[in-house]
């Protein structure tokens, strides 16, 4: 969806995406800089190249997510959003009923979301709750960004969720060392595509994970 050789400066232009898509993705960016200046939402560092960095790092996600068989996206440790909103803004022309559900204990964040999914219409539940303690959830897709290590999530995945599909998740540079790793104690299928805004890091879809019994 996304080609790579566009990301020369940090305007947002995705191609085949509405005007009125792309504008909404601006008012999203302007909107986590300036919610920036109150709360820690994004690194300082980030602020200058927010749309290459956190908008199309967010975006290239669709690829795994525009299925038939997903209409539910749960975000772990959602923080300001990112992936989750800019593929609700995506998926709304995409998918009617695409549902979105996130999870972020920090009461400051998850006002931001309440207000961001208000603005931009997007069905959606925000909870201000701590993930580990929630049991018996159900989603198509698992998503998180920065969140906490492979491992935990799939730890998550299993004893928190009683149903879902796939995670999709950010890996660095040591992905495939991770990946080799926990494979050691889970079954797993994977999906892996190279980051758009990364040389080093990739984007990994999961699905029919099992942990593997002595």
């Amino acid at each position: 969806m996304i080609d790579s050789k566009i990301i020369k400066t940090d305007n947002i232009y995705i191609p085949n995406v509405s005007r009125e898509t792309l504008k909404e993705l601006e008012e999203y960016s302007q909107s986590i800089l300036n919610t920036n200046k109150k709360i820690n939402l994004i690194s300082s560092s980030t602020e200058k190249s927010i749309n290459t960095r956190h908008i199309y790092d967010s975006a290239q996600t669709i690829d795994f997510i525009n299925k038939n068989d997903i209409q539910i996206c749960t975000d772990l440790g959602s923080g300001a959003g990112l992936p989750s909103i800019v593929l609700g803004i995506l998926m709304k022309s995409k998918k009617q009923g695409f549902k979105l559900i996130f999870y972020e204990k920090s009461y400051h964040k998850s006002n931001f979301l309440k207000q961001m999914t208000k603005k931009f219409n997007l069905e959606a539940k925000i909870y201000q709750k701590n993930i580990f303690e929630e049991k018996n959830l159900e989603t198509d897709v698992i998503i998180c960004r920065a969140f906490k290590p492979l491992p935990v999530i799939f730890e998550i995945a299993t004893k928190n969720f009683k149903n879902f599909k796939y995670i999709v998740m950010y890996l660095g540079k040591s992905g495939k060392k991770i990946l080799n790793d926990v494979s050691k104690k889970w079954k797993f299928d994977v999906e892996e595509m190279k980051s758009l805004t990364s040389d080093v890091s990739s984007v990994v879809r999961i699905s029919n994970l099992k942990k593997k019994y002595e």
